[in-house]
């Protein structure tokens, strides 16, 4: 299996998304922005349309369109159900305008559509120089905010009061959201990203309760789909996808039965 080059580019690209979606699905589970990740993964479809109809890279369409949607619906405020009225509405426009960049674009089409599915074992040396970049840029971002995003995302209510800067930090961990979504999203899908930015952190919380201990097993739990996801896939030349969001749904699945079990023996 290793002997061929993708195969081992898509190990290699596995460690780098297992190590951002687990902090960044961390957050992102804490802070309840499920519904808006999901919609950043379809503005960045839409976003590639626009790169496409309009001569640029699709990568730097999306991170247009993801980055400025970001910024839009950070600035909306704070309240939930503001900001969710504030996601729908961008959702529908940016959706609209991508399907109308597709339809005006007549050609290379086909690269918008495959955004939402990805090509992990299509990847290159210079993919994985990107994702490796992006990693590390995030990384050094999320360790100097750390204890702030952590307080914004676990208190909210108490940082709103407490902690200086508070609506700033909310826009720049909604930005670095839209960042990691564009990047690995041509990678493994922006319907994939979501799976792994949302399910493994949602199965963490029934397994421990420890901030760090969350990010590293969902770190793990990340990294076994993706790997087991490849392997599965080149034996049977399946859609690894398909694998990847099957097993991480059972170690979903998995946490539910266990907690079941702890409530039932009480």
């Amino acid at each position: 299996m290793f002997d061929y080059d993708f195969m081992r580019y898509a190990f290699i690209a596995g460690i780098f998304i297992a190590l951002i979606c687990s902090v960044m699905g961390t957050f992102v589970v804490a802070r309840q922005t499920s519904f808006f990740t999901h919609t950043l993964s379809e503005i960045g479809f839409s976003g590639a349309s626009f790169g496409i109809f309009i001569g640029i890279s699709p990568l730097a369409g999306m991170l247009l369109f993801t980055s400025a949607s970001a910024l839009l619906i950070g600035m909306s405020g704070e309240r939930l159900g503001r900001r969710e009225a504030s996601i729908s509405v961008f959702s529908g426009i940016f959706l609209g305008l991508g399907i109308l960049f597709l339809s005006l674009s007549d050609k290379q089409a086909n690269y918008a559509t495959s955004i939402l599915f990805g090509s992990i074992v299509g990847i290159d040396r210079s993919d994985i120089q990107v994702l490796s970049t992006l990693s590390i840029c995030l990384l050094l971002v999320i360790i100097c905010l750390f204890k702030r995003l952590a307080y914004n995302s676990f208190d909210s209510q108490g940082a709103q009061y407490n902690q200086r800067f508070n609506k700033t930090i909310s826009i720049i961990f909604l930005v670095m959201l839209a960042l990691t979504i564009s990047i690995t999203a041509q990678i493994v899908g922006a319907l994939l990203i979501f799976v792994l930015l949302t399910i493994p952190a949602s199965a963490t919380k029934y397994f421990v309760h420890r901030l760090y201990q969350m990010i590293i097993l969902n770190f793990f739990f990340i990294l076994f789909g993706v790997w087991f996801g490849l392997y599965l896939s080149y034996l049977t030349d399946w859609p690894v996808s398909f694998f990847i969001t099957v097993i991480e749904a059972l170690i979903y699945g998995a946490a539910i039965l266990k907690d079941h079990i702890a409530n039932h023996q009480k």
